[in-house]
């Protein structure tokens, strides 16, 4: 794989504590390092760690329990991702992650909205992701927008496809509003990995992987996963990939598979 890699350790190396998992990432192959959440790390340890190991960090969520696609909340959702730019500089991270609807613990989507139409939701999130481009062009830190999986972790989440999501980031036209591709999300989705990479990839900012079902380490599931970088790097993708897995035994067995790749 030509791709520079970036391991996700909230999931992966939890048999060590957080700080620690930055050195061993690095020794393990990584290139880079990205985790979930912000609020509850010391981000000065978190940038002398990642810099003690000699990994770069990736990035990190970015919008916690807000919602974009609630017209309420445009002000505070704002606010919050203002924070999270500069804690993302703090660090020197390259990028944040952000959601159509609020995360809580787990993954659980906080409030899928009935109350509100489709059109409302499709709207209010367009609106506001022209707010973010424009705070993430004034900074420098990239937006990586993410459809997730209604079948599995993500029940209720508004954003659920690739092409919804690279449609609104082609029309507003950011250089710093992307495409966050998880292909296990899509899989559980959508499936047409390929066809959709090849008609979209021009919009992705990042890749996360994992095999489906399971969420392990590629080779576990049903996912050609060697097909699937093939066809990213046939689009021109030259941005990072990001294993954001459960080991499905150690992680020190998962790494062995993915350096395979």
């Amino acid at each position: 794989m030509v791709f520079e890699k970036s391991a996700c350790i909230e999931p992966m190396y939890q048999e060590l504590p957080f700080l620690e998992r930055f050195r061993a990432a690095g020794q393990d192959g990584f290139a880079y390092v990205e985790f979930w959440s912000w609020t509850d790390k010391d981000l000065r340890a978190v940038r002398q760690a990642a810099e003690d190991a000699g990994v770069g960090i990736a990035g990190f969520n970015g919008d916690a329990e807000l919602s974009l696609i609630d017209p309420r909340q445009k002000e505070a959702y704002l606010a919050f991702l203002r924070r999270s730019i500069a804690a993302a500089r703090e660090v020197g991270a390259r990028s944040l992650t952000i959601h159509s609807n609020g995360l809580g613990e787990g993954g659980v989507v906080l409030n899928s909205y009935p109350e509100l139409s489709d059109t409302v939701k499709l709207c209010t999130m367009f609106d506001n992701l022209r707010s973010c481009a424009d705070l993430a062009e004034e900074s420098g830190i990239r937006l990586n927008l993410e459809p997730l999986n209604i079948t599995t972790d993500h029940r209720g989440n508004f954003l659920t496809t690739t092409r919804m999501a690279a449609e609104m980031t082609r029309l507003i036209g950011s250089p710093m509003l992307k495409v966050l591709y998880d292909v296990y999300h899509m899989q559980l989705n959508e499936g047409s990995l390929c066809d959709n990479i090849r008609t979209y990839g021009d919009q992705f900012g990042h890749i996360h992987v994992a095999d489906a079902p399971g969420r392990h380490e590629p080779g576990t599931g049903e996912i050609n996963y060697r097909k699937v970088f093939s066809c990213l790097e046939e689009t021109g993708y030259t941005g990072l990939v990001g294993f954001e897995l459960i080991p499905a035994e150690t992680t020190a067995q998962a790494v062995q598979t993915i350096m395979q790749y």
